[in-house]
C-alpha cells in the first residue's frame, strides 16, 4: 500500500464486550481495504484508557458494557479525542438512551440488527461528516421533535429568543450578511428551538460541524451572543417574524 493509501485509512476503534460481534466486525473490517482497526475495548475501564491513546477517526461504541455505560466513553471521548466521530453500535432502542448518547457527543446510531458489512458503509459515512441512523431511532427522534415544547433560555436546552434588555451586537455596516444554505439552515433551526445535537440529527451531520456554522453565522453577522445573532438577522431581513 503506497503512503497516500495509508493517509486515506479510515482508523476505528471498537468498544464492545460481545465476542462474536467482535470477530464479527473484525472480519468484516479486514475485507475493507480503507479501514484499519487501532484499537478494542470490552469494557468501561478499558475504554477509557485506550482513549488515553493515539485516536482514532471513528469510535464504534456499545452502551451495555459490564462495568457500566458506554456513554461514559462517549463523553470522554470529546475531550480525549475531540475530532473523532462517534457511532452508537447497540441493542438499546428506546429513547432514554438514544437521547443520552446524542447528548454525550454520538454523530450515529446504529441498533444491532445491521450487518457488519453495512457497518463499514455506516463508518464511512460517519467518517465523511454525515450521522448514521437506523431507521426506528429516527422516526424516535423526530417523534420527539414534534412534541418538543419550548424549554428554558439556553442554546443547549431551549428555545433561543432575545432576552429582555439584552444588548444586540449590530454589524459594523449596512449590507446584509450573506449566509450560506447551510448556515441559513443552522440559523432558522435554532430559531425554532432545536438544540445543537437536534440540528445535527436533522441535517445528518456532525455536532462539531453544527458549532462550526454557528461560529460562522456570529462572524458574518459580527456578533457575539445567539440572542444577538438572531435579533441581528431579523434587522438585516434574513430572518422573518
Amino acid at each position: 500500500m503506497d503512503d497516500d493509501a495509508k493517509d486515506r485509512m479510515i482508523h476505528v476503534a471498537l468498544v464492545e464486550d460481545d465476542v462474536h460481534f467482535q470477530n464479527a466486525f473484525l472480519a468484516a473490517m479486514q475485507a475493507a481495504r480503507d479501514m484499519k482497526l487501532v484499537g478494542v475495548a470490552s469494557t468501561r475501564a478499558d475504554a477509557l484508557r485506550l482513549l488515553a491513546g493515539m485516536p482514532a477517526d471513528v469510535l464504534v461504541v456499545d452502551l451495555g458494557l459490564p462495568d457500566g455505560s458506554g456513554i461514559d466513553v462517549i463523553s470522554a471521548s470529546l475531550t480525549q479525542w475531540p475530532n473523532c466521530g462517534v457511532m452508537v453500535s447497540t441493542a438499546f432502542g428506546d429513547e432514554a438512551h438514544v437521547m443520552r448518547s446524542i447528548e454525550a457527543g454520538a454523530a450515529g446510531y446504529l441498533l444491532k440488527d445491521s450487518r457488519p458489512e453495512t457497518m463499514m458503509d455506516e463508518i464511512r459515512s460517519l467518517n465523511s461528516g454525515g450521522s448514521p441512523i437506523s431507521p426506528l431511532i429516527a422516526r424516535q427522534i423526530l417523534t420527539r421533535f414534534r412534541n418538543t415544547r419550548a424549554p428554558q433560555p439556553d442554546f443547549t436546552r431551549a428555545r433561543i429568543r432575545q432576552a429582555p434588555g439584552e444588548p444586540a451586537a449590530r454589524a459594523t455596516d449596512t449590507t446584509a450578511a450573506i449566509l450560506s444554505a447551510r448556515e441559513q439552515q443552522v440559523l432558522e433551526l435554532i430559531t425554532k428551538g432545536y438544540t445543537a445535537d437536534e440540528c445535527a440529527a436533522l441535517m445528518q451531520v456532525s455536532r462539531h460541524t453544527v458549532l462550526t456554522f454557528v461560529r460562522r453565522i456570529y462572524a458574518k453577522l459580527n456578533v457575539t451572543s445567539r440572542s444577538a445573532a438572531i435579533f441581528e438577522a431579523r434587522q438585516q431581513g434574513i430572518l422573518r417574524g
